[in-house]
This record gives structure tokens, sequence and C-alpha cells, in this order.
């Protein structure tokens, strides 16, 4: 395997003389910062699309306690001992 510290730098060599050309008054985010932010925009775009979608399946009226247990409803527990 070739020297770790050899390439890392060669590659400051390289990337220095770049370096000097940007003006130091001026900060921009750059194409990747375009990238990682289009990327961010579409995930939170298709996650609130999953979001409406599961709401949408949501049923927002609640059942009544008398139609979710019909022995309830009649006055006659199942749990009581038959008289006899």
């Amino acid at each position: 395997m070739p020297d770790m510290s050899a390439s890392a730098s060669l590659a400051m060599t390289h990337l220095v003389p770049l370096a000097k050309e940007v003006d130091e008054n001026k900060v921009t985010p750059g194409v990747l910062g375009f990238i990682v932010f289009a990327v961010m925009a579409v995930a939170v775009w298709g996650l609130m699309k999953s979001m409406n979608r599961h709401m949408g399946k949501v049923d927002f009226k609640e059942k009544s306690d008398a139609a979710a247990d019909p022995a309830a409803g009649s006055g006659a527990s199942p749990a009581s001992p038959a008289k006899g």
C-alpha cells in the first residue's frame, strides 16, 4: 500500500495554488453546497409526501365503546358465572 502521507502532501501541493486564487473576502458554498441543499430539499419533499399519504389513511372518527364491544351494550357480562 502506498504511503498516505506522501499522497496527502501531493494533494496539498496541488490544492494550495487553487486556494490562493480564491478571493479571501468572498466565501461561497459552491457546487457542493448546492448539491447538499438540493438533496435535503428533495428528501424533505419526499417525507412530506409520505406523511400526507399516511395521514390520509388515518380514521379520525372515534368508535363508540358499545360498537366495539357488543356484549357491553346488552348488560350481560361474559365473566359472570351462570346462576342456577
